[in-house]
């Protein structure tokens, strides 16, 4: 029997629809909005746009690292020393600027020192077997202790000739849009190029699905640990300079926590601990909702101690969502 073009239309319609309702980052997006549409009812200063230009400035930062971290939850690991990283990136950038060098020359040494951490983190996960909860947590007080070495735990104030450069980098405009999110939009674009395109993205989901099963197909499991350690440090270090023109300065307990908000960033934004799932798109989103709670709290005049309260929350909902929708697949 013959079927019409509205019925063929209709049934991809009612497809599309029944998957993305069943997607978590939807639902996260859904929130988001409604978040924004009741506090641009409740307060005459949401809306303004000199706090919506802080709001997505802020959560910028957080999105930037959230992405690296999806990538490493995705291959089924986790990386707990994204916030000493930062820091560790954000004090090299200080130090190298302020001894005379120009920002190319700051940047780089930046990154250069966010990529051995991930290289370490990566060949003690890969090589050696060591989990990387204990990896990543060593991590996280060796690249502190190195922070507070290097700058003798002083505040950097003073970046050189290239000062001004800095900080229109971090805490400028490009069309008005605030550079740090720019930055997040090109990242995620790249980020989800590579997990729907490239055989490195296919890599990693088949790694964190089932590490087993990859091996034997001849994926290259280790070499592709190594990288997914190396790009979440990276990312990190990314933040770090940003972080460090939008400030003006830099001190030693920068991006203190900061692990724990990008966790959740990237566990709301739909990725599952157990590895195999996730998307760039859901890591914004969650940065984006965690960075709406924490506006909304200072706008209607509630403390942010209860931020925690409200993320831990948002985390344990977006966990029994897709325990859920495990259970309804299985049967």
């Amino acid at each position: 029997m013959a079927v019409s073009l509205d019925d063929t239309i209709n049934r991809q319609t009612h497809s599309t629809l029944s998957w993305l309702l069943s997607r978590q980052t939807f639902w996260v997006f859904v929130a988001a909005v409604l978040a924004c549409i009741a506090l641009t009812v409740l307060t005459d200063t949401f809306a303004t746009r000199n706090n919506l230009f802080n709001v997505t400035r802020n959560f910028a930062f957080v999105g930037i690292v959230a992405i690296g971290m999806t990538v490493v939850i995705i291959s089924g690991g986790i990386d707990l020393s994204v916030g000493s990283t930062l820091c560790l990136s954000a004090i090299v950038t200080g130090l190298v600027m302020s001894a005379g060098y120009p920002l190319g020359v700051g940047i780089a040494a930046a990154l250069v020192a966010a990529i051995i951490v991930g290289v370490v983190n990566g060949v003690l996960i890969a090589y050696v077997g060591m989990p990387p909860f204990v990896v990543t947590l060593g991590m996280l007080s060796v690249a502190r202790s190195m922070a507070l070495v290097l700058s003798n735990n002083k505040m950097v104030y003073q970046f050189g000739p290239d000062q001004a450069l800095l900080l229109q980098l971090g805490g400028g405009t490009t069309f008005g849009i605030a550079n740090p999110l720019i930055v997040l939009a090109v990242m995620a674009l790249i980020a989800g190029f590579v997990f729907r395109w490239t055989g490195w993205g296919r890599h990693i989901f088949a790694i964190g699905g089932n590490e087993q099963a990859a091996i034997l197909t001849g994926v290259p499991v280790r070499r592709i640990k190594v990288g997914v350690y190396v790009i979440s440090a990276l990312t990190a270090g990314i933040a770090g300079v940003l972080m460090t023109g939008w400030l003006g300065s830099v001190t030693t307990n920068l991006g203190t926590g900061m692990e724990l908000t990008v966790i959740a960033a990237t566990v709301i934004g739909g990725a599952n601990l157990a590895g195999g799932t996730g998307t760039a798109f859901g890591a914004v989103v969650g940065a984006a909702l965690i960075e709406v709670i924490r506006n909304s709290l200072i706008l209607l005049g509630i403390s942010t101690f209860w931020q925690g309260a409200f993320v831990g929350s948002f985390i344990v909902i977006a966990v029994a969502f897709d325990r859920i929708r495990s259970f309804r697949q299985s049967d």
